[in-house]
């Protein structure tokens, strides 16, 4: 048998083998009997068979044919079983997920993200990874971290990703810090040591190309530190300033540690935060319900 046929010629030879009529399939398919007669033409050649013949005033299966009916219908029933999304039971799933983010990610939506998800699959695992200096699309591809949580600008462009929130940069200082005690000008900002945060250690951010740029000043990056709420403790008793995205206010009510947060007095975009994921993962359905329950939970979270 030749193999030049497809599944569109697999459906007319299935309606063919059940109406025996050419004119019956052109009817239910809505078409001419001229297009059933091709479609004939090229099933007869494809399986070196009549398939149907005429006797008296009707056309009749050939024995060729009457052996494909169940294999076709097989062939058919598997393709359309591969183009149907069957639906997942997540009450009898245990998934385990691995979501590389920072420490404002999973402080402010770590509990809320894991109460939604076992909601709908009790045997839920999430597993929080932290950011390392490792390439972050890399460990995506390699399946090592299932979802990339952050803003960082040096994902591949393989990568999928899909928004979450924006957060702007505010400054923060122990209670009774000097700089309060006046207007917050670029300069009074710049007359301070600073501190920041980066996993890779990095000491110029956004707010330093924005002084260096729109006022000629520079700020001393006194300390650099791992993680937000660190960095948070640290300048407690300290004259250091430290600009945090704001959605750490959301997790931690700095008052309650005695420190006061401002308005930088510098324009700095704010930080596009997103989900990324690998695009194999696209349609995996229970991948998709993670990133659905992530983008619920934020959304909840930033509206109240």
């Amino acid at each position: 048998m030749k193999q030049d046929y497809d599944l569109n010629l697999l459906y007319v030879l299935a309606l063919l083998l059940e109406e025996q009529s050419v004119i019956g399939v052109a009817r239910r398919m809505k078409v001419s009997s001229a297009t059933i007669s091709r479609f004939l033409a090229r099933i007869r050649e494809a399986f070196s068979d009549p398939i149907l013949v005429l006797s008296g005033r009707r056309m009749v299966l050939t024995p060729r044919a009457m052996e494909l009916q169940a294999q076709v219908a097989t062939v058919l029933a598997s393709a359309r079983a591969l183009s149907r999304q069957e639906e997942v039971d997540f009450t009898k799933l245990t998934p385990s997920f691995t979501i590389r983010a920072n420490d404002v990610v999973t402080s402010v939506f770590s509990g809320p993200l894991m109460q939604e998800l076992t909601r709908t699959c009790p045997g839920c695992h999430l597993r929080f990874a932290p950011e390392s200096e490792g390439h972050d699309s890399e460990a995506l591809r390699k399946g090592t971290v299932d979802l990339f949580i952050g803003a960082t600008r040096e994902l591949q462009q393989d990568i999928r990703r899909q928004k979450l929130f924006s957060t702007k940069f505010r400054g923060v200082v122990r209670n009774g810090h000097p700089i309060l005690d006046g207007e917050i000008t670029p300069e009074a900002f710049t007359r301070y040591n600073h501190v920041v945060v980066s996993r890779k250690g990095r000491r110029r951010g956004p707010i330093d190309v924005a002084l260096d740029q729109g006022y000629g000043l520079e700020r001393n990056i006194a300390l650099v530190m791992p993680s937000h709420y660190a960095a948070l403790h640290g300048i407690t008793h300290t004259d250091l300033i430290f600009s945090m995205p704001d959605i750490v206010e959301s997790g931690l009510s700095i008052a309650a540690v005695g420190l006061i947060a401002f308005e930088i007095p510098v324009m700095v975009e704010p930080l596009e935060v997103f989900q990324a994921w690998h695009p194999r993962l696209d349609t995996d359905p229970v991948h998709r319900w993670l990133r659905t329950a992530i983008t619920n939970v934020v959304r909840r979270r930033l509206e109240r």
